[in-house]
């Protein structure tokens, strides 16, 4: 293995993206990862040093929705320039995990948050932060891409003992096998637990919401404090973003942890494998309903409305799964209606600039 091979091993680079691998397309160019994502240009690196980057002409004209574009954590064939201080992406590896979510507003399209994920940490505080509801939204995106999820609920300085246990009490009793760890960003053994979690040449991914201590914790993990952080809002608890793109940090210990911005809205589609593995028991439930295609919402014979009836399944977590089922069916519909449509505004432009091709010779 030469030494290229050495440095994006450290990098992530393992035998899953080997086997995956297309020799021809390393005919002049080099495997390279997205370490950060600007607005119009990227940072990579093939182990070396982070270099600018921009992608060839093709790869942008051929993109056809978000998905075609690298997001952060992607593996891409590149070629360098000047003495490895400029590079062109040529193509996007396939990816092993992309973690996605619907545009925030009105508007029906992806947004990349990361890809090639091992692990997410769902950060979430103890203060008026903590939402259950929020927190099965995270989980489903987060299963939908086959990512392992762990949960870190911070700021437990703020709370008695007791109270943290019992919040970990009450995300363990309908989640049983989720991995939760509380922390404070002002305790050196909680840093410890948590830095405890990370392996070397892993990539994992930091969500939650503004605020949370994210950023905090980045710090605190790569021992001083190189990104800058903003203060919560007393009267809410609310944070304001003090990240403000996604970027992929190498930490001294060789795991590599992905920061992205605090998310408000988290709006999800196309999540039948997520929402299956979040919600198993209403899944097993629905298992014995009398109609294979019950939608668990005024069906006779409804084993999930059953179990609501006797208190068997909790309210709240139930009305969440529908709400989200009922918004991934109508966004993916929304999706494809206009995908459909930009395909014929497509073809409607290409009919225009043949005619007038043709108009043009006679």
């Amino acid at each position: 293995m030469d030494k290229m091979t050495n440095d994006i091993v450290d990098l992530g680079f393992d035998k899953w993206f080997q086997d995956n691998t297309d020799s021809e397309n390393l005919e002049g160019l080099e495997i390279a990862r997205v370490m950060a994502v600007h607005k119009d240009s990227y940072t990579v690196t093939s182990g070396k040093q982070d270099v600018f980057a921009e992608l060839v002409g093709k790869l942008v004209y051929s993109a056809t929705s978000p998905v075609d574009y690298p997001a952060v954590g992607d593996w891409v064939y590149a070629r360098f320039y000047d003495e490895n201080t400029l590079s062109i992406i040529h193509r996007i590896m396939p990816r092993k995990s992309l973690l996605k979510r619907k545009t925030p507003g009105k508007k029906i399209d992806f947004q990349l948050i990361a890809a090639n994920i091992d692990v997410a940490f769902i950060v979430q505080a103890m203060d008026d932060d903590f939402n259950m509801r929020r927190l099965e939204r995270y989980l489903v995106m987060i299963h939908e891409s086959n990512i392992t999820p762990i949960v870190l609920l911070s700021k437990s300085d703020l709370l008695p003992p007791e109270e943290v246990t019992e919040k970990i009490r009450e995300i363990k009793r309908i989640m049983p096998h989720l991995h939760v760890q509380s922390f404070s960003n002002k305790s050196q053994s909680d840093l410890k637990n948590v830095q405890g979690l990370l392996n070397p040449r892993m990539t994992y991914c930091l969500l939650g919401s503004s605020g949370v201590g994210k950023t905090t914790l980045l710090n605190n993990l790569i021992g001083e404090s190189v990104f800058k952080t903003k203060a919560v809002r007393k009267k809410d608890s609310k944070g304001r973003h003090a990240t403000t793109y996604r970027q992929l940090i190498k930490l001294g210990s060789g795991a590599m942890v992905i920061d992205t911005p605090g998310m408000r809205e988290l709006g999800n589609f196309s999540v039948d494998t997520g929402l299956d593995e979040t919600f198993d028991e209403i899944v097993d439930l629905s298992k014995q309903c009398q109609f294979n295609d019950c939608t668990h919402v005024i069906e006779k014979g409804c084993a999930v409305l059953s179990a609501l009836e006797r208190g068997e399944l909790s309210e709240k977590r139930y009305h969440n799964y529908i709400k989200m089922n009922k918004e991934s069916v109508f966004n993916e519909m929304s999706y494809l209606q206009k995908r459909q449509k930009d395909k014929q505004f497509g073809k409607m432009c290409k009919t225009i600039m043949k005619h007038k091709k043709i108009k043009d010779r006679t």
